[in-house]
C-alpha cells in the first residue's frame, strides 16, 4: 500500500505506523466511569467502508497523519496532517 504523505510524497506503508481509529471520541481524562473507559479501549467496529485512521510517518517526516481509506479495498482517498484534522474539529 502506498500512502501519499503531504510532506514527503508517496511512500510505502512500511514507513508508517498505524495508530488507531481517528473517529473515536476520547472520554474525559478525569472520568472514573469504568464502563465508558472499557468501551473506549475495547469496543471496536470493523467497517467495510471508508474510514479515518491515525498514522505516524516514522520512517520519514515523523508527522502524524489522518488517512481516509476504504477498509475492504485499501484505496486511500485522502491524507492530511492530523493537526489540521483536529483543528477542523475532526471533519
Amino acid at each position: 500500500m502506498i500512502i501519499k504523505c503531504p510532506y514527503c510524497g508517496p511512500r510505502d506503508v512500511i514507513e508508517f505506523t498505524y495508530q488507531g481509529d481517528a473517529t473515536r471520541t476520547r472520554p474525559n481524562p478525569a472520568s472514573t466511569d469504568q464502563d465508558t473507559w472499557n468501551a473506549y479501549v475495547y469496543d471496536r467496529s470493523n467497517p467495510a467502508k471508508s474510514h479515518r485512521e491515525f498514522w505516524l510517518h516514522g520512517g520519514g517526516c515523523r508527522q502524524h497523519l489522518v488517512v481516509t481509506r476504504d477498509i475492504s479495498t485499501h484505496i486511500i482517498s485522502s491524507v492530511v496532517y492530523a493537526r489540521d484534522y483536529i483543528h477542523a474539529g475532526g471533519k
